[in-house]
């Protein structure tokens, strides 16, 4: 199949040249998507979805034009070719629209397990019923489960253009997650966990049940404290959170429109030493991780907050142009039907040294944060957050009482900037991950 689909693509490279552009650049995807849920033993839903198309894009003149399809037969190929030279003639030109040649090597990665093909639906169901039960055996206050699921993708990526790029490769992923509810007094508390990686055989189940059922029936009997500054912890799961503020703020894109909290402030001191972020795009093992990105251009490691100093913006092939830079590999495409944004790929917060049992024993009072919400209201721009949170009191370096109702506001510089100790508990959740992080002091509104 992939042969097919490299001669598709090149047919259609072909195509567009023989028909007027001066560039062209074909990107073929095939997928197929497996989820199970499980609820009390019986499976609640099955998906099984299957995916493929082409998205074209042209280059004539300065202008781009982009069409797309899922029909691959000759009549449909030969339409959006004839669409997207049409589109061009629609869009602005501009200096900076240009397309990637071959740019080296390519890393060689192990993104594709058998297992993950070769066990049956029927195993795999038994992996989420094997959640659920390990969740229920945990505690007897876990009352009710929200989900207990196992998931899978396998895909195949063929990207063409006229500028001597034929270039593949196939991957797969998979991963189980759980959603329960503890209940205690009247009181109703949840708690999830999440794993996703490239081998079947690293699923652990069992572990997966039993941390959400911990997290659950850890939070039950909450309350609000009183409004204070203390110093605040982050658990791997909000760290990460935040990241997703961050991530828009390193983009080049945003940061060329002005529209970053990080514009203009490379070279400069941006958070507490403590603090390296870093977007990896072939790191072995990561879910998001390529040998190329959706140009075409070899991925590879970037280093964009070293020690607090900010080193650099992640780049596709425009945004690189216009800065006189090269692109970083970071032109992210989330199907066929879209053109490669700048994005990133497996992004994370650098590991400390320091064991996170030991960022909480001498800490008097403090509150480890385990759960916020409303992290979507926060503005990548500005940097400023508003979030309800929940947690554990820290009380003379021991967890104490679960907490909720409170909430922590600020902005992302100073809380980057009042970082005072990062743990060596690096956790991905998906494709972005943090170890524990320690917060030299912040406002916890509550009652």
């Amino acid at each position: 199949m992939v042969s097919s689909f490299a001669q598709l693509a090149k047919q259609v490279v072909d195509m567009a040249q023989g028909l007027g552009a001066s560039h062209s650049e074909a990107y073929l995807i095939k997928s197929k998507d497996l989820s199970i849920d499980v609820r009390e033993g019986f499976v609640e839903t099955l998906k099984l979805a299957e995916d493929r198309g082409l998205g074209l894009r042209v280059f004539r003149g300065g202008r781009i034009g982009f069409a797309f399809t899922s029909d691959l037969g000759d009549t449909a190929i030969d339409e959006i070719v004839r669409q997207a030279l049409a589109n061009s003639e629609k869009t602005s030109p501009d200096e900076f629209n240009i397309m990637p040649g071959p740019g080296g090597p390519y890393n060689e990665l192990d993104l594709f397990d058998p297992r993950i093909q070769q066990v049956s639906v029927d195993e795999k169901i038994d992996i989420a019923r094997r959640i659920e039960k390990s969740a229920a055996g945990f505690d007897k206050r876990i009352t009710i489960t929200e989900r207990s699921s196992y998931f899978d993708a396998e895909y195949e990526v063929i990207l063409a253009n006229s500028l001597g790029i034929m270039t593949s490769y196939q991957g797969a992923y998979c991963g189980c997650y759980a959603d329960l509810v503890a209940e205690e007094d009247g009181d109703s508390q949840t708690g999830f966990a999440l794993k996703i990686g490239l081998k079947f055989n690293d699923l652990d189940p069992e572990k997966i049940g039993q941390e959400a059922a911990q997290k659950a029936v850890r939070k039950l009997g909450a309350k609000s404290i009183n409004t204070q500054k203390a110093v605040i912890v982050f658990d791997p799961y909000i760290g990460t959170s935040f990241l997703g503020i961050i991530a828009p703020a390193l983009s080049a894109e945003a940061a060329q429109k002005g529209k970053s909290l990080f514009a203009g402030k490379v070279g400069q001191k941006v958070s507490s030493d403590k603090i390296t972020i870093t977007d990896h795009g072939s790191m072995p093992g990561g879910i998001a991780s390529s040998p190329f990105d959706g140009e075409g251009v070899p991925t590879g490691k970037t280093v964009l907050i070293r020690n607090g100093e900010l080193r650099g913006y992640l780049h596709n092939t425009y945004t690189a142009a216009k800065d006189k830079v090269w692109s970083t590999g970071n032109g992210i495409r989330n199907s066929f039907k879209s053109t490669p944004e700048v994005g990133t790929t497996n992004f994370y917060i650098e590991p400390g040294i320091t064991d996170p049992d030991d960022m909480i024993k001498d800490i008097t009072s403090g509150l480890y944060v385990t759960d916020v919400m409303g992290m979507h209201t926060a503005n990548p721009i500005s940097g400023d957050f508003s979030v309800g949170a929940s947690g554990i009191w820290i009380e003379n370096g021991k967890f104490t009482k679960p907490v909720r109702g409170v909430a922590i506001a600020g902005n992302i510089l100073d809380l980057l900037n009042e970082v005072e100790e990062v743990g060596s508990d690096l956790t991905f959740f998906g494709a972005k991950g943090s170890p524990t992080i320690r917060i030299s002091k912040m406002m916890i509104s509550g009652s």
